[in-house]
């Protein structure tokens, strides 16, 4: 029987290994340091409920969040069963508007509204 050109092409690869192509090793870039963002960097002021927390200087949002989770810590304000959520004592409870508990996602959005 005869062959048919234009069939399966055959699942099997000829005995020659593909040949490894050289490519020229190009130098490594050097990683630029990254800038911190300036509108993080700038100093707000907390007002009064968030100031009894973390102190009236005016400072940035990025202390401004450490201070808040320094202050969690201290105290074992961290729900016990889910650790993302943080329950409010009688400082944070002027902060978090009044929530007995929230997610510390929510917790960004509710101490920026106390800096000015």
């Amino acid at each position: 029987m005869a062959a048919k050109k234009g069939g399966k092409k055959s699942a099997k690869k000829g005995g020659k290994k593909a040949a490894k192509r050289s490519s020229a090793k190009k130098p490594a870039k050097k990683a630029a340091k990254r800038k911190p963002n300036a509108a993080f960097m700038k100093a707000m002021q907390p007002d009064a409920a968030l100031g009894a927390v973390v102190g009236n200087t005016p400072m940035p949002r990025t202390e401004v969040t450490k201070k808040i989770w320094g202050y969690i810590k201290r105290n074992g304000l961290q729900d016990a069963k889910n650790r993302r959520m943080i329950n409010a004592d009688d400082k944070l409870n002027g902060v978090f508007g009044g929530k007995k508990q929230v997610s510390m996602f929510e917790m960004t959005k509710l101490v920026n509204k106390h800096l000015k």
